[in-house]
């Protein structure tokens, strides 16, 4: 990702040669953003084969929480800083206009799509008045430039099911994003033999909501083998 062309270039070869399903990138190469011009063929071309994009967060330690600090402590930078890296990149990719160029385009949010099901409100009626705090830059031209409401657009996002097994997070999720928008994920390998046990616990969480055996096949495999184009879906 630090070449946009080369990046753009392995895809294709990683798709049209290789035979995958998708591409995965991180929230920042670098530091530079998703939304940056020199990635538009990247998402072109995954928009053209109708192969999903996997956002990861992307945060280290070494950035700091604070002004006054050279990095971030007890682990801060990705207990919260994950959640918001993934958020961001987001809302950047929202605003670019990205899916008005490309309506159908699958881009499958880690983490359940960071902190965008629990902010609705903020991310729904707060950023309606997107530019009313902002006097240097005209974000009310932007806003009226898109087709739909910013909210429409985030829920246009996949997310998965990997939030620790948390149910209350689970069932957040899944009334933002909707069934068919929701995929799962656990975080595997990550099920220490002391401690919080992800995937057995992930799993436990989907069983036990009040969905239905149709949603929770969807979950579980259906969704994916549509967004993955398996198995002639």
């Amino acid at each position: 990702m630090g070449d946009p062309d080369e990046a753009a270039a392995e895809a294709q070869r990683a798709i049209d040669d290789l035979g995958a399903r998708g591409v995965q990138v991180f929230s920042n190469a670098a530091g530079r953003p998703l939304d940056d011009p020199g990635y538009v063929p990247l998402f072109d071309l995954l928009a053209e084969r109708g192969l999903p994009i996997w956002l990861h967060p992307a945060r280290g330690a070494d950035f700091a929480d604070y002004a006054t600090e050279d990095k971030s402590r007890y682990e801060i930078w990705w207990t919260f800083g994950w959640p918001y890296e993934t958020s961001a990149a987001m809302a950047r990719l929202v605003f670019s206009g990205l899916f008005d160029r490309h309506p159908d385009i699958k881009i499958i949010a880690h983490h359940m799509g960071g902190m965008i099901p629990y902010f609705e409100g903020r991310v729904g009626p707060g950023w309606d008045q997107l530019g009313t705090r902002t006097s240097d830059e005209d974000y009310g031209a932007l806003l009226r430039s898109l087709k739909k409401r910013p909210i429409d657009y985030f829920r246009q996002f996949i997310a998965d099911t990997a939030v620790f097994g948390s149910k209350p997070a689970t069932e957040c999720g899944l009334a933002f994003f909707g069934v068919d928008n929701v995929v799962f994920a656990s975080d595997s390998p990550f099920d220490p033999e002391k401690g919080p046990m992800y995937i057995r616990e992930t799993i436990r969480v989907i069983d036990s909501l009040d969905i239905g055996d149709v949603a929770r096949d969807r979950i579980y495999r259906r969704n994916a083998q549509r967004l993955l184009k398996l198995n002639g879906s």
